[in-house]
């Protein structure tokens, strides 16, 4: 029996829904790193679907580094509901604390989502964004991004 505990420790973890996460605890036996992996998995596969649509929303997420280093990360979305959700938000503040911290400033958007997640070196910024796609249900696209240091 999978308790409540188990899938607010589960959506803690991944920010799935609870009804995915009760779901793929229960498919996983109470594993919860299989459970992590099966979200994973659906999430990858949601966000290959909503790859080719178009994203004309979003946020601009800023991050300063004790006055010398900044970024501005243009974060994009389908629609401006998810534009205003707070999960989204957070997510283009934590990619440019993701930049901020640890990519040059000539580097590529490619080169942004194949660095390993600063806050969860387990996953790169790719993967979190296939998460957050799933989780969130739109594609969801980093447009550009612009680091500045003294």
């Amino acid at each position: 029996m999978i308790s409540a505990q188990d899938v607010a420790k589960l959506r803690q973890i991944t920010g799935a829904g609870m009804m995915d996460a009760k779901k793929a605890l229960e498919e996983a036996a109470g594993d919860f790193d299989k459970a992590q992996e099966l979200l994973q998995s659906r999430y990858a596969e949601k966000a290959e679907k909503k790859a080719d649509r178009e994203t004309g929303e979003g946020f601009i997420g800023t991050y300063v580094h004790n006055g010398k280093s900044a970024t501005l990360v243009a974060l994009a979305c389908e629609t401006d509901f998810v534009a205003r959700n707070e999960d989204f938000r957070d997510l283009a503040q934590n990619i440019a604390l993701h930049i901020t911290a640890l990519i040059s400033e000539d580097a590529t958007i490619e080169d942004v989502l194949a660095s390993q997640y600063i806050k969860d070196p387990n996953i790169t910024i790719g993967e979190l964004l296939k998460t957050k796609i799933g989780v969130l249900g739109e594609n969801i696209q980093i447009v550009s991004f612009k680091k500045i240091s003294l």
